[in-house]
């Protein structure tokens, strides 16, 4: 059995990271995001919002995983993890300055973030 890259494991280890989170917005929100945010979930639109949040990280964990298993490119994955984890970032960061540091569930997120965005970009510049 080969040995994995660097980009794999990248691309494996955020995909193990993202999916419970990506689960915990779309599974049961109700429950799930009013447990970790201390959001409540009071029309069929917030559930909503929720489940296509899950989607979107559902839908680059596959890519990424397409990309692990040999299937697509992996610097293109490695691409669009970056930009994945630095415009979560971004969003955090600004929402930060405008409204006030949000719970540490969410700061923590914010450090995952910026830390999986700089190692995508430096192994998707050097790979």
């Amino acid at each position: 059995m080969p040995e994995m890259t660097p980009a794999e494991m990248l691309l494996l280890i955020s995909s193990i990271s993202v999916l419970p989170i990506a689960l915990a917005y779309g599974i049961c929100p109700k429950f799930t995001v009013k447990k970790l945010y201390r959001i409540e979930i009071r029309t069929i639109n917030h559930a909503n919002i929720f489940r296509s949040i899950m989607g979107l990280y559902l839908g680059f964990i596959v890519y990424w995983m397409l990309a692990f298993w040999g299937f697509i490119d992996i610097k293109a994955a490695l691409g669009s993890l970056t930009v994945f984890m630095f415009g979560l970032a971004f969003g955090r960061t600004i929402n930060w300055c405008v409204e006030g540091k949000a719970n540490m569930v969410l700061v923590s997120y914010l450090v995952l973030e910026i830390f999986f965005g700089c190692a995508g970009l430096f192994l998707a510049l050097t790979a």
